[in-house]
């Protein structure tokens, strides 16, 4: 900034009296621009280019706030908080919270459960993918679900995702010390890198330093800091996840966890898997601070269908005077989109449900006591039927309630599974939305 108001100075002093008279805001049409982006815009009227971004740079100072997290040099990275983000970050604390407008399709045990693996499985693969993983998501989520073991080191990347998941789900309630930072570095890499050793341990002044390269040119984007600064520097990242920040100090949970993320990023501590290590701490702190519902969403998913835009905000925070701003508008789209897309996808499931209670009635196969129970199962409940408890819910008379239901177990929508005592249980098929999709059909 000192640089632009000097040369703008030598060229003519007069001009930047004539700042103050101009009002400018942080954003651009509600939009936090890096210079790149700005040259491309048409100034306010009275403004060029430099001086507008000069006054824009002045905006953004004064709301500016310090986090510990240092460059190389010494100098702090710091953000700001335009009334944009403001407004997206509502939004994300009004659904990510509790306040989703479909809550059964998460709140009950059985779906519940089936949409967190979904949820991890989905975070497993695409945080694997943009780390140059190429195994489809298709045979990926087959090796999962099936618990086979990983054929190539691709497959394994994502098996240690997926263990890295559950691994922060199950760390959220702890403290954050180097060593759990250590071991889930181990967990994220183990088996996937040439020198074994590397597993969870970090870089040191005998390592070859590793860095980030443009993929099309070589070109080296970033130096991370020196590898004898790296164990001070990981104290200092726990020390500053362990902080409360209440009062004067408050720091909004979810700014926090981007903060990780992106500290992880820039730090580079490991010889490799420290994107997976980043994007693994940002669901660590999230989880922890009870925001549940990134339990069922994939931050690495929105990542992948714009990589370069990722790269650039951790870019732009890094080249325009450490300005985490960049990086957390754009980790807050990445928020927003998945919790939209979450939203979008249990809409759609629900009126799959909807259609299939639809066809089952259409269908006219079904009496409407069956018709109640299938309804109950393809919602997602998997407790079981007796006929003793199908007899208690429609008050029928247990030679009705053993027909209704071997009657279904004959069509395939339910299967013997057991006793409870001397009670035979009976459990939906696997595939009873295809079933009763084929019987309608």
């Amino acid at each position: 900034m000192e640089d632009i108001a000097n040369s703008i100075q030598s060229e003519d002093s007069n001009r930047l009296l004539s700042l103050w008279n101009i009002a400018v805001l942080p954003t651009v049409d509600g939009k936090y621009l890096h210079w790149s982006e700005l040259k491309y815009r048409t100034p306010p009227e009275g403004l060029d280019h430099k001086l507008w971004w000069l006054k824009i740079k002045l905006a953004r100072a004064h709301s500016k706030r310090e986090v510990p997290l240092k460059d190389a040099g010494g100098a702090h990275f710091s953000f700001c908080i335009p009334d944009s983000i403001l407004e997206t970050l509502h939004k994300i604390d009004s659904q990510a919270t509790g306040r989703l407008t479909i809550p059964d399709q998460v709140t009950n045990p059985e779906k519940r459960d089936r949409y967190i693996v979904n949820s991890l499985i989905e975070e497993a693969i695409n945080s694997s993918q943009l780390e140059g993983a190429s195994t489809s998501r298709k045979i990926a989520s087959n090796m999962l679900r099936s618990g086979r073991r990983p054929k190539n080191q691709d497959e394994r990347m994502i098996l240690n995702n997926y263990i890295a998941m559950n691994f922060v789900r199950e760390a959220k309630d702890k403290k954050l010390t180097p060593e759990l930072v250590l071991e889930l570095h181990g967990v994220v890499t183990e088996q996937t890198l040439e020198n074994t050793d590397a597993e969870g341990k970090l870089q040191t002044s005998d390592d070859e330093r590793v860095g980030v390269y443009d993929v099309k040119s070589g070109k080296r984007l970033h130096t991370p800091p020196p590898a004898s600064q790296l164990q001070n520097r990981l104290e200092e990242l726990c020390e500053f996840a362990n902080e409360e920040h209440v009062d004067s100090n408050f720091l909004h949970p979810i700014f926090k966890a981007i903060i990780l993320h992106f500290w992880i990023g820039f730090e580079h501590p490991f010889e490799d898997g420290n994107g997976r290590l980043a994007r693994a701490l940002f669901y660590w702190w999230v989880l922890k601070q009870n925001y549940w519902l990134f339990e069922f969403i994939s931050i690495s998913r929105n990542i992948k269908k714009a990589p370069a835009q990722y790269g650039y905000a951790y870019l732009y925070s890094e080249t325009d005077e450490n300005d985490l701003t960049y990086f957390i508008v754009h980790q807050l789209k990445v928020i927003s989109s998945s919790i939209t897309d979450l939203g979008e996808y249990l809409n759609k499931k629900v009126e799959q449900v909807r259609a299939l209670e639809r066809q089952l009635k259409s269908a006219g196969q079904f009496n409407h006591r069956q018709l109640a129970l299938l309804s109950h199962a393809i919602r997602g409940n998997n407790d079981g039927y007796t006929f003793r408890s199908h007899q208690t819910s429609h008050n029928i008379a247990r030679g009705t309630a053993r027909a209704d239901l071997l009657s279904l177990e004959e069509r395939g929508l339910l299967f013997k599974g057991g006793r409870e005592g001397r009670a035979i249980v009976f459990y939906p098929a696997e595939d009873i939305d295809k079933r009763i999709d084929d019987l309608s059909g």
